[in-house]
């Protein structure tokens, strides 16, 4: 199974895998703090399909749950779970963006004629629809980075790959949207926008 985690590409054997829309307008600190979830804890929807049986179903919920949320897991029907086309798509910053990574990640290893399918939703502990997320680990950085930055910062996100920046002092939003493109990811971002500004 292949695992992409906003910039970063794992190879693992299957044992040991594992924005509702971002807001178009720039919210504050005390605004976005209680919309965001947990670090690090993640639960996993197995969607029904015929290409998983319960077992391997069972496998991927467990797995999946060990990935940072937002995540999406995609399956080709015709190679099976055991093949290099077994995508987890992990890190984003909303399940659509992880959808779309997933699939197209999957749909370029299939050797099968079918077209590669989402099987699993990697979402935080306890997830509802809120009207602004970030991934994992940008959820991390928000508490660990910019909440220790006093004032004039900036916390921008790429909504296709899941990267983020923070920018601080003068020109903190360039500077944040300059880290969030400078960032690894399968593909490079130039969709970043400051999502948080204080």
């Amino acid at each position: 199974m292949t695992v992409i985690r906003a910039g970063l590409t794992l190879a693992a054997g299957i044992v040991s895998l594992g924005i509702s829309a971002v807001s178009a307008q720039t919210l504050t600190e005390v605004a976005v703090e209680p919309l965001l979830y947990a670090v690090g804890e993640a639960e996993v929807e197995i969607l029904p399909n015929k290409a998983l049986s319960t077992k391997e179903g069972a496998i991927l919920a467990q797995v999946g749950a060990a990935q940072p949320y937002f995540g999406a897991i995609a399956i080709s029907p015709d190679d099976g779970l055991m093949s290099e086309a077994t995508v987890a798509a992990a890190n984003h910053h909303t399940i659509e963006a992880a959808r779309i990574a997933a699939l197209e990640a999957c749909n370029e290893k299939r050797k099968g004629a079918a077209d590669c399918v989402v099987v699993g939703l990697i979402r935080p502990k306890g997830w509802t629809e809120r009207p602004f997320q970030l991934s994992s680990s940008a959820t991390e950085d928000f508490g660990k980075t910019y909440k220790k930055i006093r004032r004039d910062k900036a916390f921008a996100i790429s909504p296709s790959t899941g990267t983020w920046g923070v920018g601080k002092g003068k020109d903190a939003a360039a500077k944040a949207i300059e880290e969030c493109t400078k960032k690894p990811a399968p593909v490079a971002p130039t969709d970043c926008i400051v999502v948080i500004a204080d």
